[in-house]
């Protein structure tokens, strides 16, 4: 298993702060599966950029408001 991407994010805790929104939700919003915002989630996997920004605008948030950067 390799080293965790350097990127956090906060995509949990926007979906609970949106009504409790469901992993499945998400992904069918930002046309991914749900596999795919679990990895995400988890920080085993870095969104592209068109991911990470739909995410963004699906929270109503800025992208920074999603992401951070670690390294």
């Amino acid at each position: 298993m390799g080293k965790p991407p350097p990127i956090t994010n906060r995509v949990r805790e926007l979906r609970e702060e949106h009504g409790q929104m469901s992993q499945s939700a998400l992904a069918k919003e930002i046309g991914v599966t749900r596999q795919t915002v679990i990895a995400i989630e988890q920080g085993r996997y870095s969104p592209s950029l068109e991911s990470a920004f739909k995410i963004s605008r699906v929270f109503g948030v800025g992208i920074e408001d999603v992401f951070g950067w670690v390294g």
